[in-house]
């Protein structure tokens, strides 16, 4: 029996549709999302080496993309926008109790926030920062929620001001814009040497749980290709390369109960998200 002409032509649009699709379907990028602790443009540079080697490891495209801040970059986490999110142990929580990411690593140094001041400014404690302005990188931000507990602790209750990322904490005190900022000590050490040499530490926190890599539970089949590539990569030249220029001295496992540790800090990050 002879098909029609028209019925043959749907249905090869049909059929090209239906392989298009699915061709799409499997190319489909893989998302490895960085929390925004500095400009887009580093956090690019800086994730590509492991992003080449997810790629390999994969055999799918692997996409590193941020957020304008720390706060989008939660909300789009537990939207599940991404197929791994690095983030600080605060969020890491939020996305494992409230959106079922798995913990896979974090980094052996440890994450500790700081607050900065001009190598030159006269101020030594936090009472002395009183309706003066004061920087973090978001409401959300683990050195910020920090930063924000030790100027109520120290009898500063003021709120602070927020800007997009750590160097330009780092610019914007040293040009006298804000008397006072708060970053991760990571990021203070990738600033540029001489821009270390003109600030220094008004407070230094205790160890928290640094940056967290979690795992969408949609990519639970392939925990283990990830984490393979991971070992890979740490092994690899790229990788030694990257832990010795970001101080981050390699992966480690997380310790029993290290992100439920930070159950206080996640419910402040859920309670800004209402």
């Amino acid at each position: 029996m002879k098909i029609p002409i028209l019925l043959r032509s749907l249905i090869f649009v049909l059929i090209t549709l239906l392989v298009s699709g699915a061709s799409a379907q499997s190319t489909q990028a893989f998302r490895f999302g960085v929390a925004p602790h500095t400009s887009a443009r580093v956090i690019l540079e800086m994730y590509q080496p492991l992003r080449i080697q997810l790629e390999k490891s994969l055999g799918v495209p692997v996409e590193v993309v941020t957020a304008p801040d720390f706060t989008e970059f939660a909300r789009r986490m537990l939207n599940q926008e991404y197929d791994i999110a690095v983030t600080t142990g605060h969020q890491a929580r939020l996305a494992q109790t409230d959106a079922q990411y798995l913990p896979l690593l974090t980094y052996s140094a440890d994450f500790r926030a700081v607050a900065l001041v001009a190598g030159n400014s006269t101020i030594t404690t936090a009472k002395e920062l009183r309706g003066k302005p004061v920087l973090g990188l978001s409401p959300t931000s683990l050195v910020t929620l920090w930063g924000q507990h030790w100027l109520k602790k120290n009898g500063d209750p003021d709120t602070l001001n927020y800007v997009s990322a750590s160097d330009s904490v780092a610019r914007l005190v040293l040009s006298g814009e804000a008397v006072a900022g708060f970053t991760s000590l990571a990021n203070y050490q990738s600033l540029a040497r001489d821009v270390q040499s003109q600030l220094r530490f008004l407070a230094i926190s205790e160890p928290l749980a640094g940056r967290v890599y979690m795992l969408n539970k949609r990519q639970s089949a392939n925990m283990s290709r990830i984490e393979n590539a991971l070992s890979t990569f740490a092994d690899s030249a790229e990788g030694k390369a990257y832990f010795a220029k970001y101080k981050l001295d390699g992966y480690r496992k997380l310790k029993p109960n290290e992100l439920v540790s930070m159950d206080p800090y996640a419910k402040e990050v859920r309670q800004s998200l209402r």
